[in-house]
């Protein structure tokens, strides 16, 4: 693993900087990656909004005059499948996208690190079609999730070894 300068030598500081800059391709690969996921979980907020009005699914009594439905409603399996995926985003992009910052810090293979970006929130993505948007039939979002599991574990690994030195 080629972690660049030391820190004894006068560039260590000016290559950290460089590492986390846009002029870096594998922190610019991550920028963009990164931005279309959080765009994209902010659009499950919307996408949970339409189902609710669609289906008439109103969880509080505030939103009732809107749909001029009589009583709340809850359960709705359009509605809470929207609902899980989005809280699936939650609990496994934010990690993703985080370790991912810290392996792009870390210094490792461009080559490597952009591929697993781009594997990584592609299969997000997917995650999200074929749960949210279009349900397909398991193992397929199975798949999409280990996919993205699998790298972030790595990506964990990598970084522990490399600032192993550092505790």
């Amino acid at each position: 693993m080629d972690n660049g300068p030391t820190d004894a030598t006068p560039t260590a500081a000016a290559f950290r900087l460089i590492l986390l800059s846009k002029s870096n391709p594998v922190m610019g690969c991550y920028m963009f990656w990164t931005s279309l996921l959080v765009l994209k979980m902010l659009i499950m907020s919307l996408l949970t909004a339409r189902q609710r009005m669609k289906t008439k699914t109103y969880a509080n009594p505030e939103d009732l005059r809107l749909s001029r439905s009589p009583e709340v409603r809850f359960g709705d399996p359009n509605v809470e499948r929207v609902r899980r995926a989005h809280r699936n985003d939650l609990e496994n992009i934010l990690p993703f996208l985080l370790m991912s910052l810290a392996y792009v810090a870390s210094g490792p293979n461009p080559l490597t690190a952009r591929l697993l970006i781009r594997i990584g929130a592609s299969a997000r993505l997917l995650h999200t079609v074929v749960y949210a948007i279009i349900p397909v039939p398991q193992p397929a979002r199975t798949l999409a999730f280990f996919t993205t599991f699998a790298i972030t574990c790595f990506e964990a690994g990598y970084v522990l070894v490399c600032c192993i030195k550092c505790i």
